[in-house]
């Protein structure tokens, strides 16, 4: 969590509003190495979800060990089903996770 007085990093992130001056609210995940794994914004007045940022944040953790593997939109914690990326799961993400 940061402020901007100066509105340079909501310039940057792209969620300042010019005309009011005001920004919308942004979550970030950047890794170690500045790469963004994960963006969300919101309008000024829609609420965050921390369980949520918190599960984007260790499916991130995960994945970085894991990079053949994908966290489905359930996943929660390490040893919860996973999946294999691919050409042929388009479309069939729910028929994977029941098996």
């Amino acid at each position: 969590m940061g402020s901007d007085p100066t509105g340079n990093i909501s310039r940057m992130f792209g969620i300042l509003d010019e005309g009011s001056g005001l920004a919308l609210r942004g979550t970030f995940i950047i890794n170690p190495e500045g790469t963004l794994l994960n963006a969300e914004t919101n309008f000024y007045n829609m609420g965050r979800n921390i369980e949520e940022l918190l599960r984007k944040f260790k499916a991130n953790l995960y994945l970085s060990r894991k990079k053949d593997e994908g966290c489905p939109s359930k996943w929660k914690d390490e040893g919860d089903k996973t999946l294999k990326p691919s050409a042929q799961m388009v479309g069939r993400v729910h028929d994977a996770l029941k098996s």
